[in-house]
């Protein structure tokens, strides 16, 4: 059996969709992740790990194999540890896979299991919308997701709370769509020394409104 989870990929200002594949089988016990993840995707084997057991729940000594489909797509960030964690979930049994096939899942586990912020939740949010999924997101961005409108955001606190709410034992209330806080202390152009061509691109780009892409 395998189990799936819908996820994205970002390319520049395009967000592509990503299949994360779990499969547990026979063999040695491992944890493999393929799929051309880079360094902070791969380390996410160990956030999910350490995630998993702050809640009580240990891997089976298992083969456990996680593919990150399309395979030849660079994959880049650590908002894949949510994902990742939920398609483990489903292949253990703990939640059911129909619970979560309604949404694209992204966000970055702590090694308590609570969720950190990550970038790219309302393009994420948008292009769920767009398929006609749900998106599931850090509490702390759920008001950003709620801007796309579309199906429903869950944006739990921790890892914990997602399963009791996908197990039906705990409700989580749909966020309201809301502007981020204001910095405390603001970046400042002024602050940087040097980089004069540079400073003067974000300051036309800000001056005319214009798109930016940071390459």
């Amino acid at each position: 059996m395998v189990a799936r989870v819908k996820t994205v990929a970002f390319q520049g200002i395009e967000v592509l969709e990503v299949d994360v594949q779990v499969q547990m089988g026979g063999g040695l016990p491992a944890f493999i992740l393929v799929g051309l993840p880079d360094k902070a995707v791969g380390e996410s084997r160990e956030r999910v790990r350490a995630a998993l057991g702050a809640i009580g729940l240990a891997l089976p000594p298992k083969r456990i194999i996680v593919n990150l489909a399309p395979a030849d797509l660079l994959k880049e960030g650590s908002h894949f540890d949510l994902p990742v964690a939920l398609g483990l979930l489903a292949a253990m049994g703990v939640v059911s896979e129909e619970a979560v096939a309604g949404y694209s899942a992204l966000g970055e586990l702590a090694l308590d299991g609570t969720l950190a912020p990550v970038a790219g939740v309302l393009p994420a949010a948008i292009a769920a919308s767009a398929a006609g999924r749900g998106l599931i997101c850090p509490e702390v961005q759920g008001g950003e997701a709620a801007w796309a409108g579309g199906p429903e955001v869950l944006a739990p606190p921790s890892l914990l709370a997602l399963i009791h709410h996908l197990k039906g034992t705990q409700v989580l209330s749909p966020p309201e769509p809301k502007l981020a806080a204001a910095a405390a202390n603001p970046l400042d152009l002024a602050d940087i020394k040097g980089q004069e061509t540079a400073k003067r691109a974000l300051e036309v780009v800000a001056a005319g409104g214009h798109n930016l892409l940071i390459v």
